[in-house]
This record gives C-alpha cells, sequence and structure tokens, in this order.
C-alpha cells in the first residue's frame, strides 16, 4: 500500500505544481489589469459620477434658496 501511495505521490503533486505555475504565470497579467482599471475611468463611470455632482450642485441650491 505504501508502495502505491509513493508511487502515485509524484502524480498527485504535478497537478499541484502545475496549478503553481499556472498561478505565478497569469497573476502579473492579473495586478496589471488591475492597476489599468483603477487609474482609467469608464464613461459609465464618469457619466455616473456628473450626474452625482450635478444632483448634489442642484441640493446645495435649493438649499441656499430655502436660506434666503
Amino acid at each position: 500500500m505504501k508502495k502505491l501511495l509513493i508511487a502515485l505521490l509524484p502524480l498527485a503533486l504535478s497537478g499541484c505544481i502545475a496549478s503553481v505555475a499556472e498561478t505565478v504565470v497569469t497573476t502579473p497579467f492579473k495586478v496589471a489589469g488591475k492597476a489599468v482599471d483603477v487609474a482609467t475611468t469608464s464613461q459609465a463611470e464618469a457619466d455616473r459620477n456628473r450626474g452625482r455632482k450635478m444632483r448634489k450642485a442642484e441640493e446645495k441650491a435649493r438649499r441656499d434658496a430655502h436660506r434666503n
């Protein structure tokens, strides 16, 4: 039984090694992609931010109008 386990051990570890190798190879690409995503603003994000800014300005104008 021990001999069978010892014989199968390299097969079991090869999958683990392949998984680690895949992670090591793909990680830099994932990190670079995330950095680009953080550094840039999509059109949808820009539109959402512009709308939020306009709503806040309108709210401030309403509050200022009620004070006077």
